[in-house]
């Protein structure tokens, strides 16, 4: 969405957010974080879902050696903290602002049951969503564990591909607007900045990709 797990191409902060109905919008503020800042922690009270406006968070959780594990990355139009509405109470991860420029809508569990009971599309949306999200993370962990850094990279282009690409007519090219830095992807596939930096550059000079600062292009293979 958006990012990661934009919806079938919708932008579910559209389509939530409480501002775009009159009878929840004295009820609901748009909330501003810097880079660093927290919006929750683990062990929080999981009472509201989470819509972001602008920026990006970073969803994720510490080991108990102290180690940050990143789950997603998301950005503007995604929702996070979606577990409660499947009745979970506490957070079993952090949310943090990666941004400097964040916006982010919270919206209580009551005001959400109440659109999704309102209206059934929403209501399929978010479930279905939800489902993808943990599909997705159970991909992503089995990737981690059992797959080479070239392999997890490659995946994650045909993921970003998915959400972000179209298809060029005039080359067959795949073209990838994403909103990903360098060092986000890293984290994303486990690996260090550098060794990402080679492993883009060694794809390219295989002609597998090109790529600049604003997008990927995976490059139509000719028999």
């Amino acid at each position: 969405m958006s990012a990661l797990w934009y919806f079938e191409e919708v932008n579910l902060f559209k389509i939530l957010c409480p501002h775009k109905y009159p009878e929840y919008k004295k009820e609901h503020s748009v909330n501003a974080y810097k880079k660093s800042d927290y919006i929750y922690f683990e062990q929080d009270a999981a009472n509201k879902i989470y819509l972001i406006d602008k920026g990006k968070v970073k969803i994720g959780y510490y080991t108990e050696e102290g180690e940050e594990v990143i789950k997603a990355i998301l950005t503007k139009g995604e929702i996070f903290g979606e577990k409660a509405i499947l009745g979970v109470d506490k957070h079993n991860e952090f949310a943090q602002s990666i941004d400097n420029t964040t916006m982010v809508c919270p919206v209580s569990k009551d005001t959400m049951f109440a659109l999704m009971r309102d209206n059934v599309s929403v209501s399929f949306k978010i479930y279905k969503f939800i489902g993808l999200r943990i599909k997705r993370l159970e991909r992503r962990l089995q990737l981690l564990l059992f797959k080479d850094t070239r392999t997890r990279l490659l995946e994650f282009l045909d993921e970003m591909c998915e959400d972000f690409g179209y298809e060029c007519e005039k080359t067959g090219d795949h073209i990838i607007k994403h909103p990903y830095t360098q060092k986000d992807i890293a984290i994303l596939i486990g690996t260090s900045r550098p060794t990402l930096n080679t492993l883009m550059n060694d794809l390219k000079q295989e002609k597998v990709i090109d790529f600049n600062r604003k997008e990927i292009r995976l490059l139509k293979k000719i028999a």
